[in-house]
């Protein structure tokens, strides 16, 4: 039973170490982290039956840029702090009655379901795949949730032989994991009809994560040309983009560097927008692992997400590093060009594909209003987070 307690806990606190790898990204042991975590990833994104664990499917970089979008990246953060009051509120309660020698807790929330605190997690884990939503993440809820039944059916074995008489009529009148007469309708009493809840429920989470990032895809604010398109990150710059692109494309060191029949992505943004380092490494400042601003900027994240809604990353700490160019001057935007290969293009949605590799080639800073044409710089192979596979949009 100890065994089996003890697995059931360290998987969960795994979950959560990989679920808030977002807060680990951003902080001074993001090193450490990576030396142990990138290669499990770089392993699963070597083959198409594994690579799309590492993919994401909600936007992370980009804006959320519709209203059904915005409204799922609100329900991370209220269901990341919903699920876990739920389970410090229950916690306190579980652990009073122990110091006030009271028994087991069965008021509160446990007088409605038996296992408050593995719902709460739940339901965090739920708001944490939305606001860290690479693919793993849902899976490893998958897992959790299996183990929280399987601790839960240990714990009250436990209960009925310490306290059988009690515990058996609380357990009557309660339901495991919902009020008990939805629980009787939505988990039936046999093994194997737990076993097809389970599989409907893996079947509904992954083929949702998929129909997110489809949906998201489809739902970006792109532009097309030819052979290179463009994704504006923050919604205001759309109209920019459509406007000044095709003359930003034809600049003379701009349209040297793109050959004929490559397929080019194009990062349009704020020269000095915080999260560039997730599509190139553009320099020392958007390495956000040494900028040790890590609880400030996940309170942003998890408590402001209005704020993300309007201004993305750019808002948080009014983007603390430096483009280096003297912003009074005009408008200036940076242009980070990556070049598509490992799958073939066939529209503009093509260059976000899971099995697309994607290689950082240049950066541009244009003043847009003028066209001055402030800085071209190539670009290293990798991001500013090494090999570790990053968000796309």
């Amino acid at each position: 039973m100890n065994k089996t307690k003890a697995l059931g806990n360290s998987a969960i606190v795994l979950y959560f170490i990989i679920g808030l790898e977002i807060m680990i990204m951003i902080s001074p042991s993001a090193g450490f982290f990576y030396s142990v975590f990138n290669p499990f990833l770089l392993a699963i994104a070597k083959y198409p039956s594994t690579k799309w664990l590492s993919s994401f499917f909600l936007p992370h970089m980009v804006v959320p840029p519709d209203d059904f979008l915005k409204f799922i990246r609100i329900m991370g953060s209220a269901l990341f702090v919903l699920g876990m009051a739920v389970f410090f509120v229950c916690a306190f309660q579980v652990y009073a009655n122990k110091f006030l020698k009271k028994g087991t807790a069965l008021k509160g929330l446990y007088s409605i379901i038996r296992h408050p605190q593995y719902v709460g997690l739940g339901i965090a884990g739920i708001g944490l795949s939305i606001l860290w939503p690479r693919f793993l993440v849902p899976v490893l809820w998958l897992v959790m949730v299996l183990l929280y039944f399987f601790l839960s059916k240990d714990e009250e074995r436990r209960m009925l032989k310490q306290y059988p008489d009690t515990y058996r009529a609380y357990m009557e009148k309660t339901g495991m994991f919902l009020p008990r007469n939805l629980e009787k309708i939505v988990l039936p009493d046999s093994a194997a009809g737990k076993f097809a809840v389970f599989v409907l429920l893996a079947g509904l989470t992954i083929g949702g994560a998929f129909f997110l990032r489809d949906y998201t895809v489809k739902h970006l604010p792109l532009w097309s040309d030819s052979n290179v398109s463009a994704l504006a990150i923050v919604p205001d710059d759309l109209m920019k983009m459509e406007h000044r692109l095709p003359d930003i494309l034809a600049m003379d060191g701009i349209k040297t560097r793109l050959r004929e029949g490559d397929h080019y992505l194009v990062y349009f943004l704020p020269a000095n927008y915080i999260m560039q380092g997730l599509i190139a490494d553009t320099g020392g400042d958007w390495r956000l692992y040494k900028q040790h601003h890590t609880v400030s900027m996940i309170t942003d994240w998890i408590f402001h997400p209005f704020r993300h809604l309007t201004e993305g990353h750019h808002a948080m700490h009014g983007a603390s590093g430096h483009s280096g160019h003297d912003m009074s001057a005009g408008v200036v935007r940076r242009l980070v060009f990556l070049k598509i290969e490992g799958t073939p293009v066939n529209n503009p949605w093509g260059l976000l594909s899971i099995n697309a590799v994607r290689r950082p080639q240049f950066m541009a800073d244009v003043e847009i209003h003028g066209l001055n044409l402030l800085e071209v710089k190539d670009l290293p192979q990798d991001t500013g987070w090494g090999t570790v596979p990053t968000p796309v949009f």
